[in-house]
């Protein structure tokens, strides 16, 4: 720990172990990728992946150690037994900072197979970032607005032939799912311009995540709710490695995967009722258990 050192020296050289850490593993997953796209055959691709998802976990067993050098963070994390490394998993979480992934990664670090989730189209072109998140099979998706939907009606759905596609790529090796409910960052502007009704929360979005349960619920183990908080406030990535996050409370609860949640999202208007009423449920819970922690 840099503690004696203060907070923007700090924040340079996190900053730095970070880039340097991600360059260095980002190169291998990059060679590798050439190999994956020149060599298209099944099993070959199979095979790199797996090393992909293992140079991948280095990344994050490095960044563990790097975490710890800004300042001493205290974790309050309560926990789930008999999860698999093996094994296929749904990860729901509230998202406020870009600090959850990092926090995401750390927790379930060896613990559940390499975690994916869906980014926006555009990371695709962030140095080492993107050609990495490409190889590694995480599914990008270009997100579009109401307004422009209604202009451009051709284009509505197409965020849900990515889910399927990026679902069928999922199957062939374990993995565990990561869904931001919400669907982008919580922030006092977004809840006031969403009227939402949650205190912490923004409204939750059902859709991506019944699609994953309708297209793999037969292979995945259990949903893994997640609740992220930050007891002393909210800090942004530059926040964080200048040491302004001393303490991290995660809570994790499993989910039986039961038959009624999976189901025709698009086409049956009772059972998507009642999926946004199952998710919403769960929303009003995971704000109770906020306000219990930030009080």
């Amino acid at each position: 720990m840099l503690t004696f050192l203060p907070g923007p020296v700090r924040g340079v050289l996190t900053y730095v172990l970070y880039f340097l850490n991600t360059a260095f593993w980002g190169t291998l997953i990059i060679f590798l990728a050439v190999f994956k796209f020149l060599i298209p055959i099944k099993l070959w691709v199979k095979i790199l992946d797996k090393f992909l998802n293992w140079l991948a976990n280095n990344w994050i067993f490095v960044n563990s150690f790097i975490m710890r050098v800004p300042n001493k963070i205290i974790w309050d994390i309560q926990d789930v037994q008999d999860l698999k490394r093996d094994g296929w998993y749904l990860v729901l979480s509230n998202h406020q900072t870009w600090v959850d992934i990092m926090v995401l990664f750390k927790v379930f670090y060896r613990r559940v197979p390499f975690l994916k989730f869906f980014m926006k189209k555009e990371l695709i072109w962030v140095p080492f970032v993107g050609i990495g998140t490409w190889a590694l099979d995480f599914p990008f998706m270009k997100r579009y607005s109401k307004e422009f939907l209604e202009k451009h009606p051709h284009l509505k759905g197409k965020d849900i032939e990515i889910t399927k596609k990026a679902c069928k790529k999922f199957k062939r090796i374990p993995v565990a799912i990561l869904n931001f409910v919400e669907g982008t960052r919580f922030t006092n502007e977004k809840h006031r311009k969403q009227k939402s009704p949650f205190k912490h929360l923004l409204k939750p979005k059902a859709g991506g995540i019944a699609f994953v349960l309708s297209t793999m619920g037969e292979q995945l183990l259990s949903i893994i709710n997640v609740t992220i908080a930050y007891p002393k406030g909210v800090r942004g990535f530059w926040g964080f490695c200048c040491g302004e996050i001393s303490e991290i409370r995660v809570s994790i609860e499993e989910i039986p995967l039961k038959d009624e949640l999976i189901g025709d999202y698009s086409n049956d208007p009772d059972f998507k009722n009642k999926f946004q009423n199952w998710v919403n449920d769960l929303w009003v819970e995971k704000d109770k258990q906020l306000d219990q922690i930030l009080q």
